[in-house]
């Protein structure tokens, strides 16, 4: 009975470790939460999936070179003169009897049971096979790069939400630290009011300043929740989903390359821009192809049929092979008219290209400009924290002595909040315009120091 009694009881003891282990959040670096996002981000996948279309349409361009061979079985009756002449040849039944006049007029109904093979086989499209391959496949190109490009999207978005939840969980932690701050300065305030040091006004303004830092601290909190949410949907996760971050939000030494040298890069590595490239050719193709329509296509045929009076029955068997030249030589205007639009289609393209590269160049300065003022930002910042908590110090020291006022300590107490407030948010914007600086380069990827470090 005892047996009977622990053995469930070890049983429930194994299972209830493992539901609390599940249950707990989990702690994830940057280079982890990229590589999941890279699998399970929605706007990659949608990328992805458009690239296995590409692949698709190649494969079926390729097709075109191989001959089309089909099947098909049929079974008719009827007392159509014309089909019951041609069914009796077919069979091999037609005998001297059925010239009687009466029997080619009037017959009896006759069924026809048909197995065709049927193939045709292009010789010669004047190319057309060959242009619309090499069409399909600038068009895999270019949405393999769109590919990389939606990749590198996806990474930048990542490593934005995950600097903004560091930032988030480091202002609640400032909130929290000037909560107590505030309390001090309220406790403080009242113990001289009741010594009879200050006078009731300075209590209340330190009440007002608790209540303010409080009101503070909930928006704070309330804003770790939202940028974790945030975070959760980049990486393509439930919103809900309990993470833990492996990283705190802490200085990076990053180098900054000269704005020559990422104009280069750019030009060579970012995918959207060789992709506008890719698709140029492709329509480039699409002119050829459009072209190629205007010439002659030589088709190989051939069909080997059976005939038989009924499904299981003998019959009689023919075959037919040939050739066929097709030349079309009025359509209409139709393929005049998909020449001019795949001409101006092209144009459209290459003005395209132009602008793209434009805005390249643009994106890439604007990028290369804020980094620059964010590692400016951040020395200011720097040393405005190390002045302004020396600053809160002595002007604590002269509130105690009574050589100042509240309302000098209160002001001085908010410069020194609002300048750590200040420098962890260049501290964020350092890292994130960098990894900007990277994506606008096209360079982003899953190693990049932005990431690793």
């Amino acid at each position: 009975m005892k047996q009977k009694i622990v053995l469930p009881l070890l049983f429930i003891a194994g299972i209830f470790p493992r539901i609390s282990v599940a249950q707990q959040p989990s702690s994830m670096t940057l280079s982890q939460a990229v590589n999941i996002a890279l699998e399970k981000n929605p706007q990659r996948k949608a990328a992805l999936a458009e690239h296995h279309a590409a692949l698709a349409e190649v494969k079926e361009a390729r097709s075109g070179f191989f001959p089309r061979i089909s099947f098909t079985e049929s079974a008719m009756r009827g007392n159509d003169p014309v089909f019951a002449f041609g069914t009796r040849l077919r069979e091999g039944r037609f005998t001297a009897s059925d010239f009687a006049l009466n029997r080619l007029n009037n017959p009896t109904p006759i069924g026809d049971f048909s197995s065709r093979f049927s193939g045709q086989w292009t010789i010669f499209d004047s190319f057309s096979s060959q242009l619309n391959l090499r069409r399909t496949r600038w068009m895999e190109q270019a949405a393999q790069l769109d590919l990389d490009r939606a990749g590198q999207q996806t990474i930048y978005a990542v490593i934005e939400a995950y600097y903004n939840v560091l930032l988030a969980k480091k202002q609640a932690q400032l909130s929290e630290e000037t909560v107590h701050t505030a309390e001090a300065v309220m406790q403080q305030s009242q113990s001289r009011v009741d010594a009879g040091t200050a006078v009731e006004a300075d209590a209340l303004s330190a009440k007002v300043l608790l209540a303010e830092r409080q009101q503070e601290l909930i928006r704070a909190r309330n804003n770790v929740a939202l940028e974790k949410a945030q975070f959760n949907t980049v990486l393509g996760v439930d919103a809900d989903t309990p993470v833990e971050f492996g990283d705190s939000l802490t200085e990076h030494s990053l180098d900054i390359p000269a704005l020559k040298t990422l104009e280069e890069q750019a030009f060579k590595h970012r995918p959207d821009l060789l992709g506008v490239a890719a698709l140029t050719s492709a329509q480039r193709t699409g002119v050829s192809l459009a072209k190629a329509s205007f010439g002659p296509r030589l088709n190989a045929i051939g069909s080997w049929q059976t005939d038989t009076v009924n499904f299981a029955g003998n019959g009689g068997n023919n075959w037919v092979a040939g050739a066929e030249l097709q030349i079309d030589l009025f359509t209409g205007g139709a393929k005049l008219a998909h020449l001019q639009h795949e001409k101006a289609m092209q144009e459209r393209a290459e003005a395209i290209k132009t602008g793209a590269e434009d805005n390249v160049r643009l994106e890439l300065r604007r990028a290369y400009y804020s980094f620059d003022s964010a590692r400016q930002s951040l020395d200011v910042a720097r040393a405005t924290v190390s002045q302004s908590d020396e600053a809160l110090r002595m002007m604590r020291d002269r509130y105690e002595s009574g050589l100042a006022t509240i309302t000098e300590l209160l002001h001085t107490e908010d410069a020194a909040r609002q300048s750590r407030t200040t420098y962890w948010e260049a501290v964020c914007r350092y890292s994130t315009s960098y990894a900007a600086m990277e994506f606008a380069a096209g360079t982003l990827n899953a190693s990049s120091p932005v990431v690793t470090q």
